[in-house]
């Protein structure tokens, strides 16, 4: 008998053991469970978002890059400010110098910025063409989203892309409007025309060219010139036998641009010239000298309340709201916001809500106010993004366009109306 009982106790205990281990590793599958539904029910975002900041640092434009770049850091550090983004991820910037015009060197800064860096987008490039190679040769091999704040050849309107590229800049087929509009309206109706030597300044003295013919002016020469040159006295000539009520110069304002009328004041083959928006920046008037004054022209701007916000901003931050930081800003902005719409840091999952954030319906956003649109999106309501330049996106992911009219007055380029 007491043999038996033990062997009963035994049991009995073994039992309840083996019940007890059963209960707990029932338990530990439920858990699992628990945890895979809920991860498959929350997004899962990465620990640092990362946003390459790829502009001209060096080049012909070097002069407008600082203020672009602290733009688009601007909307970094606002979004971060709020914890409203991705559950309170952090963003990061990465700079890269494109150069504006080395392919080769920007191609390679942004090959660095994506399998070094590990970013998740870029804001740029700045140049049309860096920014075609940039998005030929990487972007679209390595699928990332790239916002352009300046690149403005018609050419990127129509390049095959991947749904990838967008830019908060409008395309120099409406600057092209714009500059025949005011040449014609001032009575100017000839002028002689020289453009960089490249996407940009092809592209847009095209446009120039046409739009100012199909008024009723005349082109009577257009000629390119290249960067980096120490003498421009050989394209002045040329430009000043063919005469014209003005010389549009289509170029950059650290190089060419500024060479080419240099030497028509130091010639006097012209004393009055219509610069693009590649030539607006306080370096232009600062190196030339009081010889500007009167000249005019277009660079992208709008008199909207985005961009009284954001100019007081720029002060605050201590950088000026000069040409394209407004469009940086947004350009930044566009990114963080789609990124929380999609709930995703992927390019491939929010590229397609880049358009749905910039536009309507929804609360519209202006600077100042990243926190209040991923706030509306984190709850699943619309935003309709207007930011500092009035940003609209069309077509294939581009800014409408709006234009600030520029005349050098004392020294300093003035804004005297809006296009």
């Amino acid at each position: 008998m007491t043999i038996v009982r033990r062997t009963w106790v035994n049991l009995e205990a073994r039992g309840a053991a083996n019940n007890e281990l059963f209960w707990e590793r029932k338990m530990k599958k439920l858990l699992s469970a628990s945890m895979a539904l809920a991860m498959m029910a929350t997004p899962v975002f990465a620990a640092d978002v990362k946003l390459g900041i790829i502009l001209g640092y060096t080049g012909p434009i070097e002069s407008l890059t600082p203020d672009m770049a602290m733009g688009a850091e601007l909307a970094i550090s606002e979004a971060n400010e709020s914890g409203e983004f991705m559950s309170g991820t952090n963003i990061s910037s990465v700079r890269g110098d494109s150069t504006c015009i080395d392919s080769a060197a920007a191609t390679a800064a942004a090959e660095r910025l994506i399998t070094s860096d590990k970013i998740n987008a870029m804001v740029g490039a700045d140049c049309s063409g860096v920014t075609t190679a940039i998005l030929q040769n990487v972007a679209m091999a390595n699928g990332v989203v790239m916002v352009s704040p300046s690149a403005t050849s018609p050419a990127l309107s129509t390049i095959e892309d991947n749904d990838l590229f967008f830019r908060t800049a409008p395309s120099d087929a409406r600057q092209g409007e714009v500059v025949a509009d005011i040449l014609t309206e001032k009575g100017m109706m000839s002028a002689a025309m020289s453009y960089v030597n490249n996407d940009y300044g092809k592209g847009l003295a095209d446009s120039i060219k046409a739009n100012f013919e199909s008024r009723g002016g005349k082109i009577t020469i257009s000629a390119a010139h290249e960067d980096g040159k120490g003498d421009y006295n050989a394209e002045v000539a040329a430009l000043a036998q063919a005469g014209g009520d003005i010389l549009i110069v289509a170029g950059y304002l650290d190089q060419g641009g500024k060479g080419i009328i240099q030497a028509s004041l130091d010639t006097g083959a012209f004393d009055m010239f219509f610069m693009p928006d590649g030539m607006i920046g306080d370096a232009l008037p600062a190196a030339i000298g009081p010889d500007l004054n009167g000249s005019i022209g277009t660079v992208p701007g709008t008199d909207s309340p985005g961009a009284a916000k954001f100019s007081d901003m720029a002060k605050a931050a201590g950088f000026a709201a000069g040409p394209f930081a407004p469009e940086s800003y947004d350009a930044a902005a566009l990114i963080l916001l789609a990124m929380q719409s999609a709930k995703s840091s992927d390019s491939q999952v929010f590229k397609s809500h880049m358009m749905k954030v910039a536009n309507a319906p929804g609360e519209k956003i202006f600077p100042g106010e990243l926190a209040k649109g991923l706030k509306y999106l984190r709850q699943g309501l619309s935003i309709d993004y207007v930011g500092a330049s009035a940003v609209e996106l069309v077509g294939a992911g581009e800014s409408a366009g709006n234009y600030a009219e520029i005349e050098v007055q004392g020294g300093k380029n003035a804004t005297v109306g809006y296009r």
